[in-house]
């Protein structure tokens, strides 16, 4: 059986103090958004949009690509994980469907912990708040960019898209979320007390 007071002091104070709040941000944010902003109005819908009208703008903007646009619909369709989808952002090409955005691929999730991992870092106020603003634009940017790539992909190489959509983009998303997380954690001086 574990001695959880040993495991306890071998685990240096700033990773059991690192580690207690990342489990209580955790812990609020699910309740509050699963209780009460799941799918809201207020948060996911007006960011799926942002990410659908985006990534159609750049696309009617970019060499020959022209004729995109989005709409919101109503559908019902099973997502990954069982979960049935309502509302989608649509992105259309000359009248003909690209891509449906769903709620669960706006980038909210990953901002969110993206910001978890900042908040629970010590570092000063100004700091902290600098690269939860700029990493979340970065981050923005490259989820509407992943968009673009898709329908490029649907476009052009079909055969690539479930590859690219499942694996290649997330890969891509992550990865540039741990270079800003590395970005951010090399000027941290941890104080290990004595044990």
């Amino acid at each position: 059986m574990i001695d959880l007071k040993s495991l306890k002091k071998d685990i240096p104070r700033p990773i059991r103090l690192f580690l207690g709040k990342a489990f209580l941000i955790f812990v609020i944010w699910k309740v509050v958004y699963s209780g009460f902003m799941y799918d809201s109005q207020y948060l996911d819908h007006p960011l799926t949009t942002h990410v659908a009208e985006a990534s159609a703008a750049l696309l009617n903007n970019l060499g020959d690509m022209s004729g995109f646009t989005t709409k919101r619909e109503n559908t019902s369709f099973i997502f990954e994980g069982g979960k049935t989808i309502h509302e989608i952002s649509a992105i259309y090409h000359n009248d003909i469907i690209s891509l449906n955005i769903a709620n669960a691929c706006n980038g909210l999730e990953i901002f969110v912990l993206y910001m978890g991992f900042i908040i629970c870092m010590p570092s000063s106020f100004w700091r902290k708040t600098k690269y939860i603003v700029l990493g979340i634009l970065l981050l923005d940017a490259i989820n509407i960019l992943r968009c673009v790539g898709l329908i490029y992909l649907i476009e052009y190489f079909e055969i690539y898209f479930e590859f690219a959509h499942h694996y290649l983009f997330k890969a891509i998303v992550y990865t540039a979320t741990l270079i800003i997380w590395g970005y951010f954690a090399r000027k941290i001086q941890l104080k290990n007390d004595a044990v």
